[in-house]
């Protein structure tokens, strides 16, 4: 897999993120590309359920038309956490990687 081949099933937002963050960061790794698609695919599901939450409302009625919590609250919540977990995997500063003078990040 190439760092510009984002993979098919990722919706166009996610393959857009995808050759952005693989350029930006220079990651071309098959281990980096699998933490980016990880990432990536946390972050659908994550969107996916984001739309779901928004024309449900977050809280919804059980079966005795009781409002409880929207079910997909939480699996919002931890897709988020997968796809920061994977980027954090992938040690990706801040800042770009440049070709040009300045100085490092952090310093």
């Amino acid at each position: 897999m190439k760092k510009s081949d984002a993979p098919k099933h990722l919706t166009n937002e996610a393959r857009g993120w995808w050759v952005k963050l693989a350029d930006e960061y220079g990651i071309d790794d098959e281990a980096g590309l699998m933490l980016l698609q990880t990432g990536l695919e946390a972050f659908d599901r994550m969107r996916e359920c984001q739309k779901a939450i928004k024309t449900d409302g977050p809280m919804i009625k059980d079966r005795f038309e009781q409002p409880k919590a929207h079910p997909l609250l939480s699996v919002e919540r931890d897709s988020r956490a997968q796809m920061l977990a994977a980027l954090k995997a992938l040690n990706l500063d801040l800042e770009p990687l440049r070709d040009g003078p300045g100085r490092p990040g952090g310093h």
